[in-house]
């Protein structure tokens, strides 16, 4: 028995037909590509999401700018968290992880970085345990984390919402109140000195 195979020599130079030929496609760019020529075709691409967007699993956005009014209005928000149910042993690794090299361990301004005046700081951190840091609420806490406050830098990028929070929540058990109680007290001062 003999089988014999054959084949089309033709080839075929056609795409076919389109199901619905009035459908539009659109372009596809590479993520990390150059930009440059998707601006002379008119497009902003600039791969970074839409402004007013949530990171899943993450809190609602803070609202100040940061400017000086946006400063004097972070003093009258509260910390959003129930101070009872933060894990504070959580919050403790938080703050020695980011903090602790500049405000110590102890939250005595004396971290590694300016180690008594003798490390490479320029300049002596805040002493967190001093009376104008235990006077200063939670939302003015909140928005120099997100922002920066004079030599420091913000630290957004490195903890999400919520471990900023508990971070403040840590230091305000450790200057010895519960954060509710001062917070109370400053916002109302703070409050009227804006209007």
């Amino acid at each position: 028995m003999i089988a014999v195979l054959a084949g089309c020599d033709k080839t075929r130079r056609s795409p076919g037909r389109a199901y619905m030929p009035d459908m539009s496609y659109s372009r596809a760019y590479e993520t990390y590509s150059s930009t440059e020529n998707l601006k002379e075709n008119g497009i902003n691409y600039t791969a970074r999401p839409v402004e007013g967007t949530i990171a899943r699993g993450d809190m609602a956005s803070y609202e100040n700018k940061n400017d000086s009014t946006g400063y004097a209005r972070s003093a009258v928000v509260k910390n959003p968290l129930d101070f009872s149910t933060i894990d504070m042993k959580e919050a403790e690794r938080l703050y020695l992880v980011n903090c602790a090299i500049c405000h110590g361990s102890k939250l005595d301004g004396n971290g590694p970085l300016w180690n008594g005046g003798d490390g490479p700081y320029p300049a002596a951190p805040k002493n967190l345990l001093a009376d104008d840091m235990k006077a200063m609420t939670e939302g003015t806490m909140f928005h120099s984390l997100t922002y920066g406050k004079n030599l420091m830098g913000s630290y957004a990028s490195q903890l999400s919402t919520l471990q900023r929070w508990e971070v403040i929540a840590y230091i305000k058990m450790k200057q010895g109140g519960t954060a509710t109680t001062t917070t109370t007290v400053v916002a109302d001062t703070t409050a009227a000195a804006i209007k």
